[in-house]
């Protein structure tokens, strides 16, 4: 009779992530969305408890989400990625 072998490390089960605990339709990080209560446009850079932290798309200081989020149109996509582009050509920091 032959001993069970061990199972690698890298197919072991790994422990939960943050990720895992949230609902299904909460954004990713890095996906751009819209925060409907605040009315702009953000970078997903993290989750803490039922808050998305949000960072505008050229930088700057995060916010926390506290209302309803959607993705990004690709209207506002372009918008943010141009506004960014302008600002950079004028020397400005967003």
């Amino acid at each position: 009779m032959t001993e069970p072998t061990a199972r690698p490390a890298a197919l072991a089960e790994s422990p939960p992530t943050e990720t895992d605990s949230l609902p299904p339709d909460t954004p990713q990080v890095g996906d751009l969305v819209w925060d409907t209560s605040a009315r702009r446009i953000g970078r997903v850079m993290g989750h803490v408890g039922p808050y998305v932290q949000l960072r505008p798309p050229g930088g700057g200081r995060e916010w926390d989400a506290r209302g309803p989020l959607r993705p990004a149109t690709v209207a506002e996509s372009l918008s943010a990625g141009a506004a960014v582009a302008n600002a950079r050509s004028r020397g400005e920091t967003p």
